[in-house]
C-alpha cells in the first residue's frame, strides 16, 4: 500500500490519509513469546490503521486499489470498512461538507 507514490492516491481522489500504528486481534490470533525466562501470550498484534476520507464517487475505486495492493491471500491481510461521514469542517477556512475534505 505504501509503495505507491503520492500521485497514485491523488488519482483515486484521496487528498489526505492518516496512518496509525495500532494493536488488535482477529482470526490471525496471537503468539507466545519468552522474555527473561518467562513465557507470555501476546494476544494483540501490531497493525496499521488507514483512515481515508473522500467523495462517495471515489470510494469503490479506492477500496479496489487498497485490496489489490494489500492482498496476499493470507490471514492478516486486513479489512476495509466503508462508512458515511455526516459532515466535515475545515477549521482554518470554515468550509464544510466535501469542500472541507
Amino acid at each position: 500500500i505504501f509503495g505507491h507514490g503520492h500521485a497514485f492516491y491523488l488519482g483515486l481522489g484521496v487528498e489526505g490519509m492518516t496512518v496509525t500504528e495500532v494493536k488488535g486481534f482477529g482470526r490471525q490470533k496471537g503468539h507466545t513469546e519468552i522474555y527473561r525466562g518467562s513465557e507470555y501470550t501476546v494476544d494483540f498484534l501490531p497493525k496499521l490503521k488507514l483512515e481515508i476520507v473522500l467523495a462517495d464517487s471515489g470510494a469503490d475505486a479506492a477500496v479496489e486499489a487498497i485490496v489489490k495492493a494489500a492482498k496476499t491471500g493470507k490471514i492478516g491481510d486486513g479489512k476495509v470498512f466503508v462508512s458515511t461521514i455526516e459532515n466535515a469542517v475545515r477549521i482554518r477556512t470554515e468550509e464544510t461538507g466535501e469542500q472541507a475534505v
